[in-house]
């Protein structure tokens, strides 16, 4: 089966407000703000040691970008190969176009099982499709396992970091979420541990009683069918291991082509993540083994919209993502601004990029328009990305096209008309005493934040600093007593 020739995305990755709106919200939660800029100090810190320790580190790099473009260039065969191999060895395998197939699969399988709860590893690609809402407006219960998971579902809540969902919370705040949502935890300190057990023993009574587990894929091996799942807390472990059913949503970029390319990527991934030398939990599965394990295994393949981003050769490159979250923690907007201003599934640097190609936009005014303009060209994410993800020269390409697919009606007569005003000092002149008038609208900032049409198509994403009390020109003028042509 080939790859789907996939429309864009569709699923709860699109936001519900422009990045500068959500942006501006956010700055404003000290709180947050605190969290998350503690947290990512500490991981890029620890990072760097384990990166350190690591001499051929850049050739690793070089390699596993080597390897994903070699996976771009031959999707469709190696799809083929994997799902050849799954159902050889006793798997069976959906595909999924967007993510209203891959609900509909995954809730149908549940429902022929009888079963009215699943357990969850932690998965990107279930919340990019919006899996846990999608079952529970179906009356199935979807548990999450993994422990910052857990206090995102618990807490009402979402996710603002790939790898780390819950950064934005302290433990003050989870020992609150705990007391409110977990009755029979009894008396809780905020202290990590104390917490960490409370979450086991609520988690460890769903994995006994659980018959179906749902779980996402780090990779999946065309060569043999197998499917790597790693995590740091065990929970992983034992979804993968007590149900009686499995079902693994797997974006298809997920797939590499040999057993022995895991060598370099198990390398990468836990350096670049949880900054480990290697992950504590790493869980691999080759379809079905009769009396242990799960008996009944189903892979789900989902497109949604990577077949479009496949298509462009300049943004493609963001498919190549292992899911690492290193480049969100060197990101300066990201520790200012926190993921919930992204209004994605995946914020940061990658989601950037990753989001507006996945689901695509639909006129300026779609909050996804804005997100290449939700990070700066700095390069600290290509620097930490540990697969060589261009991430700055793919905002530069997805702004153009922004620029080229919404431009704004005027633009070019507002350019040719500054191009005549520039060409003249004389006009220039002119021009400078009329945009002094600016400061008449600028806040006690001294920006300006919201201009009347057709200006508003640019202070929409950026503000505009209020003009000087005195031009240069003036100043000139007033110190010099002439004015230099």
């Amino acid at each position: 089966m080939a790859v789907f020739l996939g429309v864009p995305g569709t699923g709860n990755l699109r936001g519900t407000q422009p990045f500068p709106d959500a942006a501006r919200h956010e700055l404003a939660n000290t709180q947050m703000r605190r969290n998350v800029g503690h947290a990512t100090h500490t991981i890029r810190t620890k990072r760097l040691a384990a990166v350190s320790e690591c001499a051929d580190w850049e050739q690793l790099r070089a390699a596993g970008s080597a390897l994903k473009q070699d996976v771009m260039a031959r999707l469709p065969e190696l799809l083929e190969e994997l799902e050849a191999n799954v159902v050889a060895r006793g798997g069976v395998v959906h595909w999924a176009r967007d993510a209203t197939e891959a609900n509909q699969i995954v809730t149908g399988l549940i429902r022929e099982r009888g079963a009215d709860e699943v357990v969850k590893v932690k998965s990107m690609a279930t919340q990019e499709i919006g899996l846990n809402e999608h079952l529970e407006a179906h009356g199935i219960a979807a548990i999450e396992t993994d422990l910052a998971e857990l206090i995102i579902q618990l807490g009402h809540d979402t996710g603002s970091h790939i790898l780390v969902p819950a950064i934005h919370r302290n433990r003050a705040e989870i020992r609150e979420i705990f007391l409110r949502e977990m009755p029979d935890a009894g008396e809780l300190t905020d202290e990590p541990r104390v917490l960490a057990m409370a979450a086991r023993a609520h988690l460890r009574r769903k994995f006994l009683s659980a018959k179906i587990a749902v779980s996402g894929a780090n990779f999946g091996i065309a060569e043999t069918g197998t499917l790597a799942v790693v995590e740091s807390e065990g929970n992983g472990r034992m979804c993968l291991t007590l149900p009686q059913t499995l079902i693994t949503v797997m974006g298809i970029e997920k797939v590499v082509p040999r057993f022995t390319d895991l060598e370099v990527f198990m390398q990468l991934l836990p350096r670049s993540s949880t900054a480990e030398r290697m992950n504590p939990y790493t869980s691999m599965w080759t379809g079905v083994h009769p009396g242990d394990g799960p008996q009944e295994f189903h892979l789900v393949l989902l497109d949604n919209g990577r077949t479009a981003v496949l298509g462009d050769p300049e943004g493609r490159a963001a498919l190549h993502c292992i899911r690492c979250s290193a480049c969100l923690n060197v990101c300066p907007v990201y520790e200012r601004t926190g993921g919930h201003a992204y209004g994605s599934v995946y914020p940061g640097p990658i989601g950037a990029i990753l989001s507006p190609q996945l689901t695509g936009t639909h006129g300026h005014d779609d909050p996804n328009a804005s997100l290449p303009y939700a990070s700066s060209l700095c390069g600290a994410c290509f620097d930490a990305c540990p697969v060589r993800i261009d991430i700055p020269s793919i905002l530069v390409h997805l702004r153009a096209t922004q620029v080229e697919e919404h431009r704004a009606p005027g633009q070019d007569l507002a350019m040719r008309a500054a191009a005549w005003a520039m060409a003249s000092p004389t006009r220039f002149a002119a021009a400078e005493k009329l945009l002094a008038a600016g400061r008449l609208v600028a806040g006690p900032d001294r920006r300006i934040t919201a201009l009347p049409w057709p200006a508003s198509r640019w202070t929409t994403s950026r503000d505009v600093p209020a003009p000087p009390a005195e031009t240069f020109r003036q100043w000139w003028a007033r110190t010099h007593g002439e004015v230099s042509r």
